[in-house]
């Protein structure tokens, strides 16, 4: 019976102490900031931007910030504030796992069915996935 116990202790020592690369790994600010936010605001040929249909009144879970018309399109403030809102929506480490880029992927690229918005991404291969996808991944 101790022997038992004592097996069950060290497996959730183990377990608790060895570092999962998803949790440990933090989604990175000013990457956000620099590198993934400006996609949101960005007029794409065919396109519709994201802050269109993605405002704070919109009736879905990716909720932007109201931006501003002068040079900076949002405060620090609403940066914080879209980057827990897109936080939410990602899984650390990894792109293809990660609603952000997924919903809006074609579905001949792994992208689902449905999303009312149109289609955002025409393939992985797209500069601003990959950007966003870079972030996600924890690279600068």
């Amino acid at each position: 019976m101790w022997r038992g116990r004592l097996i069950f202790m060290a497996a959730a020592v183990v377990l608790t102490a060895a570092p999962n690369s998803a949790w440990s790994q933090a989604l990175d600010f000013d990457v956000y900031k620099a590198s993934v936010e400006p996609v949101f605001s960005k007029k794409r040929e065919g396109y519709t931007r994201c802050v269109v249909c993605h405002h704070a009144a919109a009736n879905n879970h990716f909720k932007l910030e109201r931006r501003g018309t002068g040079p900076v399109n949002f405060t620090e403030e609403q940066s914080r504030k879209n980057f827990d809102t897109v936080a939410k929506l990602v899984t650390v480490g990894n792109p293809e796992a990660s609603l952000l880029l997924m919903y809006p992927l074609v579905p001949e690229e792994g992208g689902p069915a449905y999303h009312s918005g149109g289609r955002q991404w025409p393939s992985k291969s797209d500069a601003d996935w990959q950007a966003i996808a870079r972030w996600i991944k924890g690279q600068k």
